[in-house]
């Protein structure tokens, strides 16, 4: 089954990105390396709660 999860900054917070991830094989959270447009760099985006 396939859940829609949020993508947040790891310095500043905020949340820029939405995806889908396959819930039933991975457990663990999602940390990807994006374009955040308030810091102005490519940081981590990680998976909320």
């Amino acid at each position: 089954m396939r859940k829609k999860i949020i993508l947040a900054c790891t310095s500043c917070g905020s949340r820029n990105y939405t995806t889908m991830k396959n819930s039933t094989s991975t457990n663990d959270r999602l940390d990807v390396n994006k374009f955040c447009k308030v810091c102005n760099s490519h940081t981590n985006h990680r998976e909320t709660k």
